[in-house]
């Protein structure tokens, strides 16, 4: 992946940040980010003996942050929020002269306790599950579409569960299946595989009609060895981490904005993916920031895919026009995976009942008394 201008010193500070997760093979983290093994040798001395100041070409960006909070101003804004529990962070800036920014006057009522969730949404945190490790579950989706001067912007996410690393912010002009696999093959080539991904049921990674049903993408990840799994329908809750974060992009980025082009789109979303993995403190890590929580994945992106080998005891079936044929009865299945070898596993305890995996993925369970159509 090319390193553009606008974001070479954000990625500088995420490759070093990586470079220094325990157990990290730092000369395959040089190929993933397309650097030399000695840049990034390089680049690491300089942020050992200077910080973030060591990565610039110029000296342009001080080591820590003057501009905190003086006491006397959060005194003002948590006096203001106790006369008036209900004001929020602009009310506040602008009764102090704006003096201090209405974001800045949410972190402060955040690192005091002064703004609790919503009775529903403290509910859904109570049940929420976080995975072990970064990479063991990726969320995947689009946040709807909007319009540029030179056509409708269709912004595609991915964001790991455990960190809340957002993998990916990508201004995209379609939501076509060759556009998503271009962009995660990025990823892919940048960060590594995740064990599993989460998607919903619309297009383009599976069927609104059939939930559960793959289609070419899906087909394409699970040759890459991960697992696919998807929404409960209706239920967007099951992908909740990276529907609340759409909410935050929408409120930080996307609302009150129009931009001309694609290329502007991605650039603002470039800077605010900067801001969300490095900077900004979020909730559920203690106000800590997803990039301290990820590191890259162990399993590095293939450049050519291998045949799967399914185990000496499937029978295998191959599948053709929508369908195969499995003891001279016809099954239905995915269009996507008409050409490709299937395997058929008995079901314990059954003799009629028999599971039907593509690779590793489970993709329906059939009797051989109920076929879904003659020939």
């Amino acid at each position: 992946m090319p390193w553009n201008t606008r974001d070479a010193m954000s990625l500088k500070e995420e490759f070093v940040v990586l470079a220094q997760q325990p157990g990290c093979n730092r000369r395959e983290l040089c190929q993933r980010f397309g650097i030399s093994a000695p840049t990034g040798y390089k680049w690491l001395k300089r942020y050992a003996a200077h910080g973030s100041q060591g990565l610039l070409e110029k000296s342009r960006r001080p080591i820590t942050s003057p501009d905190q909070t003086p006491p006397a101003l959060e005194s003002s804004v948590l006096e203001l929020r106790q006369q008036h529990p209900e004001w929020g962070g602009r009310k506040i800036s602008h009764k102090l002269d704006c003096r201090i920014a209405p974001s800045t006057v949410t972190n402060v009522l955040h690192r005091h306790g002064l703004i609790q969730p919503p009775e529903k949404e403290v509910q859904l945190f109570a049940k929420r599950f976080v995975h072990d490790a970064p990479n063991d579950l990726w969320q995947m989706d689009f946040k709807g579409n909007f319009p540029t001067q030179e056509g409708r912007c269709h912004p595609l996410t991915v964001l790991d569960d455990h960190s809340r690393f957002n993998l990916a912010i990508q201004a995209c002009a379609n939501e076509r299946t060759v556009t998503v696999q271009e962009r995660l093959t990025e990823v892919f080539r940048r960060y590594g595989l995740p064990a599993r991904i989460n998607v919903d049921n619309g297009p383009p990674w599976g069927s609104p009609r059939n939930p559960g049903e793959i289609a070419m993408l899906s087909i394409w990840l699970i040759r890459l060895g991960i697992r696919v799994s998807f929404s409960r329908p209706h239920h967007p809750q099951t992908n909740g981490k990276i529907e609340r974060f759409h909410r935050a992009l929408k409120a930080e980025v996307l609302n009150g904005r129009h931009f001309r082009s694609i290329a502007e789109t991605q650039n603002a979303f470039d800077h605010w993916r900067e801001i969300y993995n490095h900077q900004r403190p979020h909730e559920a890590l203690e106000y800590e920031v997803p990039m301290e929580h990820y590191r890259v994945s162990p399993w590095a992106f293939p450049e050519k895919l291998s045949e799967f080998e399914y185990g000496p005891d499937d029978v295998l079936v191959k599948a053709y026009h929508c369908r195969f044929r499995f003891r001279k009865r016809y099954f239905k299945i995915a269009k996507g995976l008409t050409g490709y070898l299937l395997a058929v596993r008995s079901l314990p305890g059954s003799e009629d009942l028999f599971n039907v995996y593509f690779c590793h993925h489970l993709v329906r369970t059939i009797d051989v008394n109920q076929p879904d159509s003659g020939r």
